[in-house]
């Protein structure tokens, strides 16, 4: 495995994950394809998180991860697989409203954003389905439940 995280932490939160265990999340949600998968993991606080949101989804609010897939093979950087963006206060919040171990739901957001970066998607219920039980299992295997009881 020859894979390249690179996180950048833009966020003034000082409760984040270490980069080491971040990056082993991303390894952890990578599929056999994409073992040597090049990634940009950005930790943001809600004023980009709200700027990103709302220049590439017509939103107007910050979420919790929002993932830019690269989509086709670029020749100068043919491992390239996109980048992750996660809105640090946001995840915070969402732990503490949602009774969750904050570890658990970074891990969980990390690994939603690394699924998409790969093609998996939640825009039908079949497709919900498939990427829940891709997120459940790859998260079992990393010591946490399910994000979805």
């Amino acid at each position: 495995m020859n894979e390249m995280i690179e996180i950048q932490n833009a966020s003034n939160m000082s409760s984040l994950p270490a980069d080491n265990v971040m990056s082993e999340w991303v390894r952890n949600a990578l599929d056999e394809q994409h073992q040597e998968a090049e990634i940009t993991l950005r930790i943001v606080d809600e004023e980009e998180g709200l700027a990103l949101n709302k220049a590439w989804r017509k939103k107007e609010s910050a979420t919790n991860v929002l993932s830019f897939p690269v989509g086709e093979r670029l020749k100068h950087a043919p491992n390239l697989l996109g980048d992750i963006v996660i809105c640090a206060p946001i995840v915070k919040r969402e732990a503490s409203e949602q009774g969750k171990p904050l570890d658990a739901h970074w891990a969980h957001l990390v690994i939603h954003g690394v699924l998409h970066l790969q093609g998996y998607d939640h825009e039908s219920n079949e497709q919900a389905s498939i990427m829940e039980l891709r997120e459940i299992k790859i998260l079992k295997n990393i010591g946490y439940q399910n994000p979805y009881e």
